[in-house]
């Protein structure tokens, strides 16, 4: 009976009661409402999403000027920022960083489009990119001009880099409170070994090449007389190209921005401390005019916004083209295609986010590019004052394993490829620069601190045992030995003769020629053209034409070879680019950038301070496994 009894108790067991059917009846339910909750939510959210692109779709105007109103630096590749802020920071008013490639190809659409009548130019909140950079819209502004239409520049004040682009318009403007702010270009950094002997850190440096002077910093108080010597003749090099271009454009007299500057106090003194009379003296500017007046110049070019009467009828270049993708593409396909590949920033070992450049993450571009069937030639744009040796050495061997396969490897530098850049470049089937690249600095650096005084100073010290006299190599806490200084110093010198020999090997120049170009030394690429250190002088589409006729191709597509994205970062980045058009007029602002002007030296600092930090390890980065770098600290600044 008891068995029986068991057996019953067990069979009821297995069977729910009412009370648990009805419990799993409701979760059931539950579940299925959550479900629809989410489908629901799903279709609105996508309903929002075409609303957006769709119906509140503003039309582009009969007629309308181009608003360039580049802000932050001109980059080629915008530093990675997480969609979801990218989403957020639409309707920020000045975004730190200007796309390059989306203004020149806005622009070059523009001078053909009937509907654009014109192109104001408005500076305020552009703080640089470099000259390269602003030569390359310099000259698509001057290529607008050449279909007849007019190119207005304005701004409270002119920055020497600002003023730069605006000498390319027909007519500039400045405000009467403003000013022309030319200075020259300088390279000054600061110096602290006597901040490092009063906090007893220990710069173990390792370098070969007595132009490699990126060490100097932390063991000197001020600049070598090496040091000196070829940074002047570079900077030389790069201001003659500013100002050879600045009085053409503005047909001045050669010389007559030195003039500019070096009696300025002078001629200041004779327009009564007025500055904006003394840049309309100078004639560096057309009109003085205050921002209610240059406004009522670009209406009586553009026509009064209908919408508000307190400015002109314009587009902005992301609104433009955003229209030009909407309309239908043709169906003509070409099968080749020629893979441009961006990269831009410090080299790093392993993986690395758009705004540095990760050897795993290039080299899987690469690799990607290998085994792209339409891929017949690759452009690589170059835009790094370098970083880790190892890193760039990977990178250097997929593109030789690149060139392996048959497709032709053209490189064409950015505002600077120098050191670890050119390590990457310097072995390619074609090497184009931009007259004032930076590149060369072929020397190679170690440094490691230790701080071991700095330890005592605060009463804490190292001591212990270990198997061999390297056991304590990789401590920070301890001195340096000897035998770990030979160490690293042989390993530089090995490096430094190995960059020497891909050079001479990729250059097809003797190893004594590249010994006397190299020794850490930086050339403009005008200089490095004489030199032989690469082939030619263009921007990126001389770059890539040059790239079809080593493929020999008569008709080809450009294909930009990027990083893939998971399909959330797909959704929300593309969902950020429709909707910015949309929400630029949220950004527009009256307010003056008064401060504009004095963003350069702030910005040579934040970068000092910013490479001085990952070198100390302070954002804990792994840079170079070895402690080894193919770097060019000064490039940075320009």
């Amino acid at each position: 009976m008891a068995r029986d009894n068991s057996q019953q108790q067990g069979g009821a067991e297995k069977k729910p009661g009412i009370i648990r059917r009805l419990f799993s009846l409701l979760g059931s339910v539950g579940r299925f409402v959550r479900s629809a909750i989410n489908v629901l939510f799903l279709l609105l959210f996508l309903i929002i999403i075409g609303s957006l692109f769709t119906s509140n779709i503003k039309p582009l105007p009969a007629k309308a000027f181009l608003q360039v109103a580049p802000s932050g630096v001109l980059v080629e590749q915008l530093s990675y920022s997480d969609p979801l802020s990218q989403l957020a920071e639409q309707s920020a008013p000045h975004p730190a960083e200007t796309l390059l490639p989306d203004l020149v190809k806005a622009i070059d659409k523009a001078a053909k489009d009937p509907r654009i009548t014109g192109l104001s130019l408005e500076l305020d909140f552009l703080v640089g990119g470099g000259l390269t950079k602003l030569n390359i819209l310099g000259q698509a502004l001057t290529r607008f001009k050449e279909s007849g239409k007019p190119v207005i520049a304005t701004a409270s004040n002119y920055s020497q880099e600002q003023y730069y682009l605006a000498t390319f318009a027909d007519e500039i403007h400045l405000n009467p409170m403003g000013m022309v702010l030319l200075t020259g270009y300088g390279a000054y950094r600061s110096y602290f070994k006597d901040a490092a002997d009063k906090l007893g850190i220990n710069f173990h440096v390792f370098k070969v090449g007595e132009y490699k002077d990126a060490v100097e910093p932390f063991i000197r108080n001020n600049m070598s007389d090496n040091s000196k010597l070829h940074t002047q003749a570079w900077l030389e090099e790069l201001w003659l190209s500013f100002t050879t271009q600045v009085e053409s454009n503005r047909q001045l007299p050669t010389g007559a921005i030195d003039l500019y500057i070096n009696n300025m106090d002078r001629k200041l003194a004779l327009s009564g401390g007025d500055l904006s009379k003394l840049a309309l003296d100078a004639r560096l500017i057309d009109h003085i005019n205050t921002r209610p007046a240059m406004v009522a110049r670009l209406q009586s070019l553009a026509g009064v916004d209908p919408d508000d009467k307190h400015t002109y009828i314009a587009i902005s270049p992301g609104e433009y083209l955003f229209h030009e993708q909407l309309k239908p593409k043709s169906g003509d396909k070409h099968q080749s295609r020629i893979g441009v590949i961006v990269a831009k920033g410090t080299i790093y070992d392993g993986e690395q986010l758009e705004g540095n450049i990760g050897s795993a993450t290039l080299s899987k571009l690469l690799q990607r590019s290998r085994e792209d069937e339409d891929i017949e030639a690759l452009v690589i744009r170059v835009d790094s004052p370098g970083g880790s040796a190892f890193a760039s050495d990977i990178i250097k061997q997929e593109i030789e394993l690149t060139r392996a396969a048959g497709i032709p490897v053209v490189i064409s530098m950015g505002s600077v490829a120098a050191s670890g850049g050119y390590w990457i470049a310097a072995n390619a089937d074609q090497v184009w620069a931009a007259p004032t690249t930076l590149t060369g600095s072929i020397g190679v650096f170690g440094l490691i601190p230790t701080f071991e005084n700095t330890f005592n100073k605060l009463g804490v010290h190292s001591d212990g045992v270990g198997t061999s006299a390297l056991a304590d190599m990789h401590r920070l806490d301890r001195p340096m030995s000897p035998q770990a200084s030979r160490i690293v110093q042989l390993n530089v010198e090995s490096i430094y003769e190995r960059f020497l020999q891909l050079v001479s090997e990729g250059r097809e120049l003797s190893r004594d020629q590249v010994a006397e170009l190299a020794k850490g030394r930086v050339w403009t690429g005008a200089q490095a053209h004489r030199l032989g250190l690469v082939d030619e002088l263009g921007d990126l589409p001389d770059a890539i034409a040059a790239a079809a006729v080593l493929a020999k191709l008569d008709a080809y597509e450009v294909k930009p070879i990027k990083r893939e994205l998971k399909f959330q970062e797909q959704l929300l980045r593309q969902l950020s680019r429709r909707v910015a058009p949309m929400t630029q007029w949220l950004s527009r602002t009256d307010s003056p950038n008064a401060s504009g002007v004095f963003t350069e030296p702030a910005r040579a600092i934040e970068g000092q301070a910013r490479w001085l930090a990952e070198k100390l390890g302070i954002f804990g980065r792994v840079s170079d496994p070895a402690g080894v770098y193919l770097e060019c600290i000064e490039c940075r600044l320009f």
